[in-house]
């Protein structure tokens, strides 16, 4: 981290532009069906939005807060592609939770894994939803695919926990009556290795001229073609 170049801890834009058709999951079927015409949707950690617009219609309104400026701009050029109203909220979650409104439903989709305080987290969820929060996370975490990356460059083995398991465990602490779906998705590959190295050389801590070994890397491995995913949601 010291000599690291850049910011390892990056989320590029690119990755998170949603495609012009969204699958159905577990999670999508969750959140939907609580959801009436004309309702709302609270998308923390949105992106590009694919969690909110999954659920538009019935949702005609969604409310997106990321900090990441050029996310918020993608999920705002979302809602108007697909004639739906939206608010934007620049910023972490739940640190911002006092200026965004409630919504009937609040989802985050891939984002639990980089929470700090995952208790103030799950709480501000928690009150920003009228019907259901609706959480999808890997059962592994994100980065977990990068682990040959690590070993490789690194010598470093990659932590296999935290788990859903133990997201669970925190919410009854917490006294909510969660419910856990596990299934298997189909993985969003990203097609252009030039990009996947330059954000793999950044997020490796590797200066700029290791990336052409990083390229070399990628182009030996094979990519998993499924992602083992996992729905948290509870009724409010």
């Amino acid at each position: 981290m010291e000599q690291a170049p850049e910011d390892p801890w990056i989320h590029p834009p690119a990755m998170f532009q949603i495609p012009e058709h969204i699958s159905d999951s577990i999670s999508h079927t969750r959140a939907r069906e609580v959801l009436e015409v004309g309702d709302s949707v609270l998308d923390v950690g949105c992106g590009g939005g694919i969690a909110a617009f999954a659920l538009t219609p019935p949702a005609t309104h969604v409310i997106g807060v990321d900090h990441q400026p050029e996310m918020l701009r993608m999920f705002e050029e979302n809602a108007a592609a697909r004639g739906v109203t939206s608010e934007i909220f620049d910023g972490f979650w739940p640190q911002v939770e006092s200026v965004v409104p409630r919504a009937d439903v609040a989802v985050a989709h891939h984002v639990v894994y980089n929470v700090h305080n995952i208790e103030d987290f799950i709480i501000a969820m928690n009150s920003h939803a009228r019907k259901r929060v609706v959480l999808e996370l890997p059962q592994m975490h994100p980065l977990s695919n990068a682990t040959g990356l690590w070993k490789h460059f690194w010598n470093l083995d990659r932590p296999q926990e935290p788990t859903p398991m133990h997201l669970m465990e925190v919410l009854k602490e917490l006294e909510i009556n969660a419910h856990l779906e596990l299934w298997d998705g189909q993985m969003r590959q990203e097609s252009n290795l030039e990009m996947l190295a330059h954000y793999s050389r950044i997020r490796l801590c590797l200066p700029v001229e290791r990336e052409p070994e990083v390229l070399e890397y990628l182009t030996t491995q094979t990519p998993p073609a499924v992602r083992h995913l996992a729905a948290i949601w509870w009724d409010v």
